[in-house]
């Protein structure tokens, strides 16, 4: 006999959980809390208030709400009628979320009101009352698991369906140190793709989820403590903000309890994981790397980390190779673009609805990241293809620099962005967000201790606003990292004003709140003549 589990579908296994443990907690949000036994039996009414509402068996179906209960709720019960949810940001503005709907051919949008739409519109409480009966349903496995939202190099949105089914292990079984007496904490949006994916699985495992409503850097400690958490979820972002927390703050707030921290999204500054390890300590410190396609993945320990400082680990799941422009495979050392591809015999991980990708012959697949494998196998990022900078010949990659300039005390965040010169091509351009009054020499002197020279910034420029760095540039729903930040230059120079900076929206000319990229692809050469620089990227 076998020893691997039969699958089981999403909605069995909520069931079958429910059934092990009827009373105790399975979701807590910042209203309430919900036993196995209510989620279960308000997923089933759930799914047959979707039902009664026109969605049908292989429906994708699109979510658009703040982080609480009501959203994984709407998931499982979309999965309990063979539907696949669609994760939508609530942000969004109507012309947006139309076109990712006429996209997704949602039926219907499950939202709690933030989102406009054209089409017909339920909250989760109408789909409860109308679905009335809490029993169980007949168990169906929905044909695609989620569908992810992202940008294209066309400026429009695209949808990445999951090549697996809406079966329990697809959201990664045991593989996030998650068991059935764990509580987690999860700060990040439900819309985004790893956050989602990650409570889906927490859930899967019987493990107690704790959603936040958003990220804020004490009240994560603080849930940390309250609900004696032993597992978080984080990315560079989050871990900066916590970590720059006065100590007397970060002291208040009892941590000894995590046996696991997740970080992934983006790459972690060294600086910023060797402080997260000494803190957690190595074992704790898990970090992932991969796509929402999911062809390959790699993971390191914070005890591998120690030994391969700067790597986000070796390949666990198909295959990862650097190639070089030519499209020929790179030694150990050299820096070429990462292309992946599912192990043999597997089926695809994923297929996009308005966009292609980026391949290789033999089905290598590039999601654009820049970097170099060493002689064990671990693999180091540079930075994204399209946010190098070509200086007088040589590569720099924007991520390296702003790294660096955070690691200083008195830098916030900072982005790095290449102008014209005519010399050199470009010259490299620091815009940071400071503490306090530390100056430009200051992080001259800085600097000077961790790049080359030709890596260092020529200019610099202080603002009094968060700025969005190369490494977290991956902004779902829209175009490409560079074009964010060209947009977000553009911002900071005044020719244009974000109205939101999480989501772009933004002004331009007097007009009304205008889509992101519309703004990048009527107005590019408009803001850039009159702003006097262009970006030098791929």
């Amino acid at each position: 006999m076998s020893d691997v589990p039969a699958p089981i579908s999403f909605g069995a296994r909520l069931s079958q959980v429910a059934a092990e443990k009827p009373d105790l907690p399975a979701i807590t949000d910042a209203s309430h809390t919900l036993t196995w036994s209510q989620l279960d039996g308000r997923t089933n009414q759930i799914a047959r208030g979707l039902a009664a509402s026109g969605v049908k068996f292989g429906d994708v179906v699109s979510i658009a709400m703040p982080n609480g209960s009501g959203y994984l709720e709407a998931a499982f019960g979309l999965w309990k009628v063979g539907a696949t949810p669609q994760m939508l940001s609530y942000r969004l503005p109507r012309h947006e979320a139309d076109a990712i709907l006429e996209l997704a051919q949602s039926p219907i949008l499950i939202s709690d009101g933030s989102v406009e739409s054209s089409r017909p519109t339920f909250s989760v409480e109408t789909l409860v009352e109308r679905g009335q009966d809490d029993s169980p349903l007949a168990d169906v496995i929905a044909p695609v698991f989620k569908a992810a939202t992202s940008g294209g190099s066309t400026g429009r949105p695209k949808l990445i369906m999951s090549g697996a089914p809406g079966i329990a292990m697809a959201a990664g079984g045991a593989a996030y140190r998650v068991g059935p007496e764990d509580t987690c904490v999860m700060p990040g949006p439900l819309y985004h793709n790893a956050p989602f994916n990650m409570s889906v699985n927490v859930l899967c495992q019987g493990a107690h989820l704790i959603l936040l409503p958003r990220f804020d850097p004490e009240e994560t400690l603080k849930a940390v403590d309250q609900y004696k958490a032993t597992w978080l979820y984080v990315v560079p972002t989050m871990m900066s903000r916590i970590w720059k927390l006065p100590d007397e703050v970060k002291a208040k707030y009892d941590v000894s309890r995590i046996h696991t921290v997740w970080h992934m999204a983006a790459p972690c500054p060294p600086w910023l994981k060797e402080n997260w390890i000494n803190w957690f300590g190595p074992a704790a410190i898990m970090e992932l790397y991969a796509g929402t396609e999911a062809q390959s993945v790699t993971i390191i320990t914070g005890t591998e980390w120690l030994e391969h400082r700067g790597s986000v680990g070796k390949v666990r799941v198909g295959e990862m190779i650097a190639f070089d422009e030519a499209g020929e495979a790179l030694p150990p050392g050299q820096i070429g673009e990462v292309y992946m591809r599912r192990p043999d015999g597997m089926p695809a991980s994923y297929q996009y609805r308005g966009a292609s990708a980026r391949t290789l012959p033999g089905g290598w697949e590039s999601l654009g990241d820049i970097g170099y494998f060493d002689a064990d196998g671990y693999l180091y990022l540079a930075d994204r293809r399209t946010d190098m900078i070509l200086v007088g010949g040589s590569n720099v990659y924007p991520a390296e620099i702003e790294a660096a300039l955070d690691e200083h005390p008195g830098v916030h965040s900072s982005a790095v962005v290449g102008l014209p010169h005519d010399e050199m091509g470009a010259s490299i351009h620091a815009i940071v967000h400071r503490k306090g009054d530390v100056t430009e020499e200051a992080l001259r002197e800085h600097l000077r201790l961790l790049l080359v020279p030709y890596k260092q910034p020529r200019t610099y420029e202080f603002v009094a606003e968060q700025v969005l760095p190369a490494r977290e540039r991956r902004v779902e729903g829209f175009e490409t990292p560079a074009d964010y930040a060209e947009l977000h230059f553009f911002h900071l120079r005044g020719h244009l004003r974000i109205e939101q900076s999480a989501d772009l929206l933004v002004h331009f000319g007097g007009n009304e709140i205008e889509p992101f990229h519309e703004v990048v692809a009527l107005h590019r050469a408009e803001l850039r003549r009159e702003a006097g620089i262009r970006f030098l990227v791929g």
